[in-house]
């Protein structure tokens, strides 16, 4: 069981997860109350929350449907990406958040620490780093193609609704969700997918991933949701939270 370090004053391991956001979190954290990780100010209820129209989504030009794959880096395509994620709440007590899971070839992360979200920004190998955004979209995971390990195989972006399963949160409060991948040296976009399904029985959304095939990276629209939560990802990824 690997050490998870994290945004606290120093390494943590699973038998003591404390403060994984010490700005927005207090107390130890188990696989049973992660969903609190984001939590500061109570959010208004669902009875109280106004619709929310969030950031405007920024033009989506090369745009694919649930389901298809597209070639992201060949030998001569580009050394990084970013990932840039949006959404629109219509429901004002939905926090998103963006977590990637980066997987080996039998789909489960090589450790505890491979898993990149608000509350650990970066890769073991500083490979992948997330970033908070104050453009068009809202936040982002830039992946050095370079620097990756070679253990990792593919690398999930999933976005979840904090405490959605205890304030009965759901994926239909959604709308306009997004992903798109940008060369990170040019800021062009090389693809893109927008959701078009919002299911009431969805907590976490798995929207879309990059997965090596033959030597080369593709993109693989997803736009799949699950009733789980942050822990119930963890625990499908096999990143152990005690």
């Amino acid at each position: 069981m690997n050490h998870i370090p994290i945004k606290s004053t120093g390494p943590l391991n699973n038998q003591s997860i404390l403060s994984i956001n010490q700005l927005r979190v207090q107390g130890p954290k188990t696989s049973q109350n992660i969903q609190t990780i984001n939590s500061g100010p109570s959010a208004p209820s669902a009875a109280q929350a106004s619709p929310s129209p969030g950031k405007s989504a920024p033009s989506l030009i090369h745009t694919v449907q649930k389901g298809q794959k597209v070639p992201l880096a060949p030998s001569d395509g580009p050394s990084a990406v970013r990932a840039c994620l949006g959404w629109r709440a219509v429901n004002a007590a939905c926090d998103v958040d963006v977590s990637a899971f980066l997987l080996n070839s039998a789909g489960k992360v090589p450790g505890d620490n491979w898993f990149v979200f608000y509350g650990q920004e970066k890769s073991p190998d500083g490979s992948v780093v997330f970033s908070t955004e104050a453009g068009a979209d809202r936040e982002s995971i830039s992946v050095d193609f370079a620097k990756l390990s070679s253990q990792v195989a593919k690398i999930v972006f999933v976005l979840t609704i904090h405490e959605a399963l205890s304030r009965h949160l759901n994926f239909s409060m959604l709308k306009d969700a997004y992903i798109r991948i940008l060369d990170a040296s040019s800021n062009q976009e090389i693809v893109s997918f927008q959701m078009d399904e919002y299911y009431a029985n969805v907590t976490s959304m798995m929207i879309g991933e990059i997965y090596r095939h033959n030597g080369s990276w593709k993109f693989n629209a997803i736009g799949n949701g699950v009733a789980k939560d942050l822990a119930g990802l963890c625990e499908l990824y096999g990143v152990q939270v005690v």
